[in-house]
């Protein structure tokens, strides 16, 4: 099938090289413009941009997708479908309309169920068992469109935001392939969302990362394993940042103060939070590489009785 494609961080490459494999024709990749990164502010391509080159596949990096300018440079591909995983802009009905199938989307979570931009994360940090990825018409709603396709993956006690990507990537580029191939033999089916059941969720900003100490032991340690590896759950140890990588619930011992390091010894750094406590097992200070916790107190002792 004659496909323009569009998508821009690693998520997409999964979906992109499926494609290629399974000898669809991509006629352009479609990506988010170039940005300066780093302390160097050296221009970075996207992931998508570096692999559609490395197959020689045409790359447009539009500002605004909804230009009429974009809109009439898309339609001279004369495109069949057009597949969205991870674009980052709002397609325009102009555009919803002009392929022949419409436009698809790969959609990171058991739609309706987290609707919005972060669905990864938000599934972890919210303790879900269960997520997947949704094979979606797209229309002019936000992830409002008929579900073409789903497939379900588990989540593991220990699960991180990075880990549960890496899965959902590869389930997605799989259900892709398989559901631009039922929308070509005519099989593929459309079932309306069931809006009262519809949740969302927003963007993640490192703001998100900061630990409120006040919050229970289990919503802190969800949060950890939700934001790794980015931006990371983080709080301060006087006045240097200590991020948290990895931690373990405690039950019980509330009588301290939410924040407060209640045992600190060799191998254990452990604080009390609004319910229960959460041992440290992992961490980074500011400055220094991620270590595990008895490396760190080895190289910076914590006193018992420290406000975090």
């Amino acid at each position: 099938m004659k496909i323009i494609f569009m998508g821009t961080p690693d998520f997409a490459v999964r979906t992109l090289e499926e494609l290629i494999k399974a000898g669809h024709e991509i006629v352009l990749a479609v990506t988010q413009p170039d940005k300066p990164k780093g302390r160097g502010k050296a221009v970075q391509l996207s992931p998508v941009k570096t692999a559609a080159l490395a197959n020689q596949i045409a790359v447009y990096q539009p500002k605004r997708i909804r230009e009429p300018e974009c809109v009439a440079y898309l339609r001279t591909f004369g495109a069949e479908l057009f597949i969205v995983a991870a674009f980052g802009q709002i397609l325009p009905k102009e555009i919803l309309e002009m392929p022949k199938y419409g436009c698809i989307n790969v959609h990171a979570s058991l739609l309706p169920k987290y609707r919005g931009a972060a669905p990864i994360q938000w599934a972890v940090m919210n303790g879900e068992k269960t997520t997947g990825v949704t094979m979606q018409q797209m229309d002019v709603g936000i992830d409002t469109g008929d579900i073409l396709e789903t497939v379900e993956i588990p989540l593991a006690e220990d699960e991180t935001g990075g880990s549960l990507f890496e899965k959902l990537a590869v389930a997605g580029a799989s259900l892709c392939v398989q559901t631009v191939a039922h929308i070509a033999d005519g099989t593929v089916t459309r079932t309306k969302q069931d809006e009262a059941q519809a949740t969302h969720v927003g963007m993640i900003r490192k703001e998100l990362g900061r630990i409120d100490w006040t919050r229970p032991a289990e919503e802190l340690e969800r949060l950890v394993r939700g934001l790794d590896p980015w931006p990371s759950a983080y709080t301060a140890l006087d006045t240097k940042t200590l991020k948290i990588w990895k931690a373990q619930v405690l039950a019980g011992g509330d009588r301290a103060q939410a924040g407060q390091v209640v045992v600190s010894d060799k191998h254990r750094l452990i604080v009390q939070t609004g319910n229960g406590r959460l041992s440290l097992l992992e961490v980074q200070l500011e400055g220094k590489k991620r270590m595990p916790v008895d490396a760190f107190l080895r190289g910076c002792p914590v006193a018992e009785g420290t406000q975090l």
